[in-house]
C-alpha cells in the first residue's frame, strides 16, 4: 500500500493523502479522517526512510535518561514509548549515568543523528543549564521531564517534588514520630533541594526543630557508590546519642537501599526506625515490611512530556517566550514501615 494507492482509492491527488496523514492544518477534518482510517483498515506504513530523505527530518526522539536499570525509569518510557510509536516517533534512548559529562556526550550523538527534538532527565551532576539552552539555540524543541527545574526556562513535566517531600514528613509526624531523619542526594540538584526544603518546612509547621545531625546528603554518581554512602549515612544516624526513630528517603534509589542496609544492621521497621521514601518500585507491598512511599505517577510523566514535545516539534500550540511546566499530582502509599506499633511509646 502506497500514498499512491490510497489516492487513487479515495479520489484524491497524493500530495493531499501525504498532507492528511500528516495531519497538516491545510486538510480539512472530515477528509483527515477519511484517508486515516483507509491508510489504517488497509495497513499502510510509511517509507520512513524515503520521508526523511524528502523532508529532511528522522522522525526520531531524542531520550536521556539517568539509568535505565530503575523501576520508575522504565514506566516513563512506557509513557514516551506510547506517545511516540501514537505519533509516528522512534525513540534514541541514551543514559547518563549521572554525569554531566556523559549528559552533554550523549546530546552531541543526538544532534549527530539529527533528532527531531530531545526529552531529557538531567543528571545529578547537572546544575548548570548551558548546554541545553545551547541545544535548543540549535533548533532543537527540548522537554525536561522528572527533574524539573524553576531555574531553566523550558517546558517541563514532573511532580511537585516540595509537596511530595512535605506529607511524607508529615505523615510520619501524625503517626508520632518527632527525630526524624532524612537521606538526599546533592543538595545542589534542583529536585533534591525542592524535597530538603519539603522535609525542613514540615518540620517547621509541627514546630520541630530541623536538626543538622540527622541529615544526610549522598553525592556519589554511580551506584555501587550510592549503596556504600547509604549504609554509611544509616550507621552513622543510629551511632548517634539520640538516633532517629524515622528517615525520610528522597529518591527511588535511596529508599530501596536503605531498606537493605536496615536489614543488614538488623533494625525493626518500625518498632526501631520508621522508613518512608520516594518509590515507584511495584514490589514496595510485597517487602519486609511493606514499603510505604511517595508515588509518581511515571508512566503519565513519560507520556504527557513526550505529548508536549511532539507538539513542539510540529509547531502546534507555541507562543514566543512561553515555556509551560506541568506539575502532576502525587500520593502517599501509606504500608507498615512507616506505621507506629501498639508498644512504641510516643515522645
Amino acid at each position: 500500500m502506497t500514498l499512491r494507492d490510497i489516492a487513487k482509492a479515495l479520489d484524491l491527488s497524493v500530495s493531499t493523502v501525504s498532507k492528511a496523514l500528516r495531519d497538516s492544518y491545510e486538510i480539512g477534518g472530515e477528509t483527515k479522517k477519511r484517508v486515516v482510517d483507509y491508510a489504517r483498515a488497509n495497513h499502510y506504513q510509511p517509507n520512513r526512510m524515503a520521508k526523511s530523505l524528502k523532508e529532511g527530518k528522522s522522525g526520531s526522539i531524542g531520550v536521556v535518561i539517568c539509568s535505565i536499570d530503575n523501576s520508575f525509569v522504565s514506566r516513563m518510557l512506557d509513557g514516551i514509548d506510547g506517545a511516540c510509536s501514537a505519533a509516528g516517533y522512534d525513540m534514541i534512548i541514551m543514559q547518563s549515568k549521572e554525569s554531566l559529562f556523559q549528559e552533554k556526550s550523549c546530546l552531541k550523538q543526538l544532534e549527530a543523528r539529527g533528532v527531531e527534538g530531545v526529552l531529557i532527565s538531567p543528571s545529578a551532576e547537572t546544575m548548570n543549564f548551558e548546554h541545553l539552552s545551547a541545544l535548543r539555540d540549535q533548533g532543537i524543541p527540548l522537554v525536561l521531564f522528572d527533574r524539573i527545574c524553576d531555574d531553566f526556562p523550558s517546558d517541563q513535566v514532573g511532580i511537585d517534588n516540595h509537596k511530595g517531600a512535605f506529607q511524607a514528613t508529615q505523615h510520619l509526624i501524625a503517626n508520632g514520630y518527632r527525630r526524624i531523619a532524612m537521606l538526599n542526594i546533592d543538595p545542589g540538584v534542583h529536585f533534591a533541594s525542592q524535597r530538603s526544603n519539603g522535609y525542613a518546612d514540615a518540620l517547621k509547621a509541627n514546630r520541630i526543630a530541623y536538626r543538622k545531625e540527622y541529615v544526610r546528603f549522598c553525592r556519589c554518581s554511580d551506584n555501587e557508590g550510592l549503596k556504600d554512602c547509604v549504609d554509611e549515612s544509616i550507621r552513622s544516624l543510629l551511632e548517634l546519642a539520640e538516633p532517629p526513630d524515622a528517615l525520610f528517603t528522597a529518591t527511588d534509589q535511596l529508599s530501596t537501599h536503605s531498606l537493605s542496609v536496615m536489614h543488614q544492621l538488623g533494625c525493626r521497621i518500625p518498632q526501631d526506625i520508621a522508613l518512608i521514601g520516594f518509590s515507584n518500585t511495584e514490589l514496595a507491598g510485597m517487602l519486609t515490611p511493606p514499603l510505604s512511599t511517595v508515588y509518581q505517577p511515571a508512566f503519565e510523566i513519560g507520556q504527557r512530556a513526550a505529548e508536549k514535545l511532539i507538539k513542539l516539534i510540529r509547531g502546534k500550540n507555541l507562543q514566543d517566550n512561553f515555556y509551560e511546566t506541568v506539575r502532576l499530582p502525587i500520593r502517599l502509599d501509606i504500608r507498615n514501615s512507616s506505621s507506629r506499633t501498639k508498644n512504641q511509646a510516643v515522645v
